[in-house]
């Protein structure tokens, strides 16, 4: 059994009422979070493709920030969507974590 403290343990059931074993409650808690961060992620890499036209696979072997002169907002865009890229697959790796110890 997980033992976190009865305030910790109170605060995790309110975000959570519906579910009263405390492990449950706090995967169920992780899995939400990696989701948000995931709909982030991807709602970024969509915005940068929907701006470049392209995916960024596509964006780096095209050598956009070169074409572009790099340019501040194309190289801060290119940092910006590679960190999106890394965090789809990170949180996809998370959730498929979680769902090994339910």
């Amino acid at each position: 059994m997980l033992e976190l403290g009865g305030k910790i343990e109170e605060h995790l059931h309110f975000l959570n009422p519906e579910e009263r074993d405390t492990r449950k409650a706090l995967i169920t808690l992780l899995r939400r979070e990696y989701r948000r961060k995931l709909a982030h992620y991807e709602n970024l890499d969509q915005s940068f493709q929907k701006k470049y036209g392209v995916s960024f696979e596509e964006f780096e072997e095209k050598n956009v920030v070169k074409k572009k002169g790099f340019s501040w907002e194309v190289e801060s865009d290119a940092m910006a969507w590679e960190q999106a890229v890394d965090g789809i697959k990170t949180m996809r790796t998370r959730l498929e974590d979680l769902d090994v110890l339910e």
